[in-house]
């Protein structure tokens, strides 16, 4: 849905004792999935506008650290005006809001159609532009499914996460990523398809999530699951996965740099 309303207080409150109770930081949110700021058909564009910066009110009011955002599709325009659209429409959703804590976070995705942001240069490339005109500090937020099936960053292999932090230090700057979404993917390197599963039985698989999560650059990092929950108890399970995956040290993610 386009519409939404802003939290009741009292919830507001309930929330923040929550957090305070289970330490449940950082407090991540999502943009609605129907936002895309990349467009050019006018109605659509001032929809996504409107509920982007909804969605900047709604993430202060509730003091959330971070609003992790898809960054769009471009079909109709090329992806560098799509990029400039991205950014023009993030200073627009922004004027005259006060940030406060909340940062922005741009989402990597799988590279389907004319979707912006497979590559880490694209990423950047809209941080770079918007910086210029919002307000609110941005960051960015690597999906492991997106990141596989993009066919740049093959996280099932040591190599390939080694080569993958490597370039997203050099391109994104490790300090500006402080949010995963820990995903295994239904479908192979390079398909394109954004299809989320379970934590090991994905083409990234077992080894390479112990790798990632156990790799020294990224320990810090606050990693959120996206994975199906076809069966009772699946978001349990791959939460335990993950956590038994952190308690293990592995040698070779040791060396990775």
């Amino acid at each position: 849905m386009w519409r939404a309303t802003m939290p009741d207080p009292a919830d507001v409150r309930g929330l923040s004792r929550l957090r305070e109770e289970y330490d449940l930081n950082p407090l991540v949110i999502h943009d609605n999935y129907l936002i895309n700021l990349a467009s050019i058909d006018p109605i659509l564009r001032a929809q996504s506008i409107a509920a982007f910066r909804a969605e900047l009110q709604r993430g202060i009011a509730i003091e959330a650290d971070y609003l992790v955002m898809h960054p769009g599709n471009y079909k109709g325009h090329t992806l560098e005006q799509g990029i400039l659209a991205i950014a023009v429409a993030l200073g627009e959703a922004a004027k005259g809001l006060h940030p406060g804590k909340l940062q922005i976070l741009l989402e990597n995705t799988a590279g389907q159609g004319a979707s912006i942001g497979s590559c880490f240069e694209e990423l950047a490339a809209i941080r770079k532009l918007a910086q210029d005109v919002c307000a609110f500090p941005i960051g960015y937020c690597l999906d492991t499914a997106h990141c596989l099936a993009s066919g740049l960053y093959n996280l099932s292999t040591e190599q390939g996460l080694r080569n993958t932090v490597r370039n997203a230090a050099t391109v994104l700057g490790l300090e500006n990523i402080p949010v995963f979404h820990a995903n295994d993917s239904k479908t192979p390197l390079g398909s394109h398809v954004d299809r989320h599963q379970n934590i090991g039985e994905g083409y990234i698989g077992i080894d390479g999530f112990r790798r990632l999560l156990t790799h020294p650059k990224l320990r810090s990092k606050a990693f959120i699951l996206e994975t199906p929950v076809e069966n009772e108890g699946d978001d349990r399970r791959n939460l335990d996965t993950l956590k038994s995956l952190c308690r293990k040290s592995n040698t070779t993610t040791s060396k990775s740099s």
